[in-house]
């Protein structure tokens, strides 16, 4: 489901409106350019270990190049080997020098339709520390060895010098492209997530695409060659996170379950739309069951998403076990260096475990600062994203005030009821008394103001 594509002058005078309400940087101080500078041209040198002879392939949106992961895949007896190749981010970036104070002042990369707002310099996210196919790169390799099971272990963690053989992309890529032991190694991994009660199961999401020089609002599920993609990332941060929760330190993304109340609630909201959820299933498996492509299935889980609370990032504690319900494991983020700060240390802690070396006192201590930071970066990065779809929601719909669509209701709470129109790709909310999630309604369009990003229902139906 999409919205048909409009314009760019509004839009583009929306988003300059959205950079500026929430202070976004443009560009990057010359201290910042200039170190930059001096860190790309810096030969990777040290002891690295020499893989470019491995056959390292990145698979991303046909657009990136801030390229974090490269990776190739090879059969050991009943096992899969994973070498994951990582944006060795921390060679290049010193603690306290200008790249690091800016990247701790920005926290994550920032996306908008109309560019990025880069964690660092594209000297280094799009040049010399992006996985380009274009030369040898500079990486921290982890060897990750997944057995038959699908359970994941962290093999080793070298610094090497790696050469991407191709920039391959989600929406082309073909099966011939990929290694051949890919799928069985993405159904290694679903399988081990069914056996732990995982439920890594995405819903779609509202997202705004650039054509040219229009937009749209479009939901847009995971391609296939994304799911394989994220099983190679999910592995390897699965193995990370054990690795360090055994060596006692580390930063970890945890999810809360969603409480008794919240289930009650949720089992509510499936029979309110039809979609059964027998009682002796568990949510992680009825989430299983959800098709994504299905609107009511969709509306589901995402309110499964927000029954948990969200993700956070928390530090290593003694004698506290980090949990991620999502994942019913402990998982930390270490593959995305180049668009998170918290990666970049994450990656150098497992480089000192895997080499038995202590994790220095720096580290540690930014292993205490980083999520107050982590969580206000990922705060102000959903803010924007809602801001973004707020503002394209209005200018589709300016011009039709007085036209009624018929809309599914997905969520009911103290503001009103939360609803999906059928025919455009627009979530709204409206004042509406006595529904229930999955009541079909109509509704009529009272306003659209983009300048205000502001879209306004009522029922008539």
């Amino acid at each position: 489901m999409r919205t048909d594509s409009v314009g760019s002058d509004d839009i583009a005078r929306g988003l300059a409106r959205i950079r500026q309400e929430f202070a976004l940087p443009d560009g990057f101080a010359p201290e910042v350019i200039d170190a930059a500078g001096r860190s790309a041209a810096l030969h990777p040198g040290g002891d690295r270990i020499d893989r470019t002879d491995l056959p390292f392939i990145t698979l991303d949106p046909a657009t990136a190049t801030d390229l974090d992961q490269a990776f190739c895949l090879e059969q050991s007896g009943d096992d899969l080997i994973l070498r994951y190749a990582i944006a060795d981010v921390g060679w290049f970036v010193r603690p306290g020098d200008p790249l690091d104070r800016e990247a701790w002042s920005r926290g994550t990369t920032m996306y908008l339709p109309d560019g990025k707002v880069s964690l660092y310099p594209t000297d280094l996210s799009e040049g010399a520390a992006s996985l380009l196919p274009d030369g040898p790169r500079p990486a921290v390799v982890f060897v990750v060895r997944l057995d038959s099971a699908g359970v994941p272990r962290l093999d080793a963690v070298e610094r090497a010098l790696v050469r991407s053989r191709a920039k391959l992309a989600y929406d082309t890529v073909t099966d011939d492209d990929l290694p051949p032991s890919m799928p069985d190694f993405a159904a290694r991994m679903a399988a081990a997530d069914e056996a732990r009660g995982a439920a890594r199961v995405e819903p779609p999401e509202q997202e705004v695409e650039r054509d040219g020089e229009a937009y749209r609002i479009a939901y847009r599920p995971r391609l296939a060659a994304e799911e394989m993609n994220a099983a190679l990332s999910l592995a390897t941060n699965l193995a990370v996170a054990a690795a360090l929760f055994e060596a006692r330190t580390g930063l970890y993304r945890v999810m809360d379950e969603p409480d008794d109340r919240a289930i009650r609630r949720l089992r509510h909201t499936a029979r309110a739309m039809g979609v059964p959820w027998a009682g002796p299933v568990s949510l992680a498996d009825f989430e299983r069951s959800l098709i994504s492509s299905d609107p009511r299935h969709a509306a589901i889980m995402l309110a499964i998403r927000r029954a948990g609370g969200g993700a956070r990032y928390v530090g290593y504690e003694p004698d506290v076990v980090p949990w991620h319900a999502a994942m019913a494991a402990t998982y930390a983020h270490a593959t995305a260096p180049l668009r998170r700060l918290a990666d970049r240390h994450v990656v150098l802690a497992a480089l000192a475990v895997a080499g038995a070396r202590p994790v220095d006192a720096d580290l540690a201590a930014a292993f205490a600062d980083l999520p107050e930071v982590m969580q206000r970066a990922d705060a102000i990065g959903n803010r924007i994203d809602r801001a973004v779809i707020d503002l394209v929601e209005a200018v589709v719909l300016r011009g039709q005030e007085g036209r009624t669509f018929a809309a599914v209701v997905t969520d009911v709470d103290d503001r009103g009821a939360r609803i999906q129109l059928c025919d455009v790709a627009v979530v709204s909310r409206v004042s509406i008394d006595r529904v229930e999630p999955g009541d079909e309604v109509r509704v009529k369009l009272v306003e659209a103001n983009p300048a205000e990003r502001l879209v306004r229902f009522e029922r008539v139906a």
